[in-house]
């Protein structure tokens, strides 16, 4: 009796064996891998860099394609796993870096049980099914981690092909084509939605005077930059959630607004499972401490909290309120309500059922009553939103609306960052925003109406000395944002 000729899955053979050549070409360098390293220490430097900034230390670590490791010293992280599908690469990882765990095995199926704060891809060029990577590293990630993806701009190809047949280039098996947009689109069909791009390194070989020029200067230039040869993705889980389960704490930084605390404790709404409303008085000479003891009498009802501030600007004051918050969402409602309270229900909304981490109030969309704002102001409100949405890489159309929102899980870190841009902000809305975009969080704008005051007089005076500040700010930001 003869016997019938066993199937064969033809795609499944062509997928496993394109994994055994990937491996066997890893395994071929896997000994000079160290030599290529050194021998490109110039790009590989500035890789880390750009790593070094985006990762916060002392988090968890989770690094896809990990090599030798070498990328994670730089990222100083208090855990890391290091998952690469060569096995003597992974052998020689584990003797350099004992301090850190390595696994051999392809990142679809590799299993998965703890949690980190930041995935890293260190390359999709040869990856097989790329979403099912994405999707498998979706376990170790919560609404927090940020995944982030390396790719190598397939413009650069014809090069890195002739770099490779002339010897200056480790060589790779055939690479993926892949560009940021298909990198994006591939992150959305994951369940990711990406925060920030990075476009690093023009010139990857270190060429005194020249590569500074090419990758600090023209890398920054918004067509230039996209022939830059690395990419980078930074994104984090699409999140929808129901609104209704987080508490809120408004903080209401006052100095001298008797007039206005009555009117603020009748206008807050409640929001979500609870709302604490938290007066921070700046040492006012009018009775606006008073006035509060007065309405937290008269309203036993409501949480209101009167916070004393230090006296000494506003950004210190709302500091203050932040450290003294019992609420899961932090508000900032300025006193004077020329932001309207009824309006606040709009940012809770925004920042609870995950659409956005900091939530930006704008007074640029709706028509302002008049008066409200001076018209030297909106165009300088103006230039430097345009200014700030480039160099934070995040649209603004307002910067100075005091209107802010953040989860209070995410204000130690912001915290830890405060008067570590060369720039004192007595404000406080720059320290947010910067503090915000420094650690990725995505930002979104809520429109709000802006009225005048109706009551004290405006603290926002010496505009073009504000200016000048503001202008020092810009060049913190580029600093600290572009020259990376």
């Amino acid at each position: 009796m003869s016997k019938e000729p066993k199937e064969t899955n033809w795609a499944l053979e062509h997928i496993e064996s394109r994994k055994s050549l990937i491996r066997a070409s890893y395994d071929s360098i896997a000994e000079v891998r160290e030599k290529w390293i050194i021998k490109n220490r110039y790009f590989y430097k500035k890789l880390g860099a750009s790593l070094k900034f985006i990762v916060e230390p002392g988090k968890g670590v989770l690094l896809f394609r990990s090599e030798l490791g070498q990328v994670l010293p730089d990222l100083s992280p208090q855990k890391a796993l290091g998952v690469d599908i060569c096995q003597k690469m992974v052998s020689f990882a584990r003797k350099k870096y004992p301090q850190y765990s390595f696994e051999c095995a392809d990142p679809e199926d590799v299993e998965l049980k703890e949690k980190f704060d930041y995935i890293v891809f260190y390359t999709l060029g040869d990856i097989i099914d790329i979403e099912k990577a994405f999707l498998n590293a979706g376990r170790s990630a919560d609404d927090s981690t940020r995944l982030i993806v390396i790719n190598y701009n397939y413009l650069w190809r014809p090069l890195i092909v002739a770099a490779e047949k002339l010897g200056w280039k480790v060589p790779q098996p055939t690479q993926n084509w892949l560009n940021l947009p298909v990198i994006e689109n591939m992150l959305y069909l994951a369940g990711y939605e990406v925060v920030k791009r990075y476009h690093q390194v023009l010139f990857p070989v270190n060429i005194p005077a020249v590569s500074w020029f090419f990758n600090d200067i023209l890398a920054k230039v918004p067509v230039i930059k996209g022939l830059c040869f690395l990419q980078i993705a930074v994104a984090k889980k699409i999140v929808n959630r129901p609104a209704d389960g987080y508490t809120v704490s408004v903080i209401v930084p006052c100095r001298n607004e008797k007039g206005n605390i009555a009117d603020a404790v009748k206008r807050v709404p409640k929001m979500g499972k609870g709302t604490e409303l938290i007066f921070c008085d700046d040492k006012s000479t009018d009775g606006t401490a008073d006035e509060v003891r007065r309405m937290m009498a008269l309203y036993p009802e409501k949480n209101i909290r009167l916070v004393n501030g230090p006296g000494i600007c506003k950004a210190k004051n709302v500091w203050a309120g932040f450290d003294a918050a019992k609420g899961d969402i932090l508000m900032i409602l300025d006193a004077d309500l020329t932001v309207i309270p009824e309006e606040l229900p709009y940012f809770y909304d925004a920042i609870a059922t995950g659409r956005g981490e900091f939530i930006n109030g704008s007074r640029m969309i709706y028509p302002m009553q008049e008066q409200a704002m001076r018209t030297l102001n909106i165009i300088g409100n103006k230039f430097f939103s345009l200014a700030f949405s480039y160099l934070l890489g995040q649209r603004l159309t307002d910067t100075l609306c005091g209107t802010k929102v953040i989860w209070r899980k995410d204000w130690p870190s912001v915290k830890g960052l405060l008067g570590s841009w060369g720039v004192e902000d007595r404000w406080g809305d720059y320290e947010l925003i910067f503090g915000a975009a420094k650690l990725h969080l995505k930002i979104i704008e809520v429109p709000v109406h802006y009225l005048e005051r109706v009551y004290g007089e405006t603290k926002m005076t010496k505009r073009l000395q504000n200016g000048v500040v503001m202008l020092r700010m810009c060049m913190a930001a580029l600093k600290k944002f572009k020259f990376v």
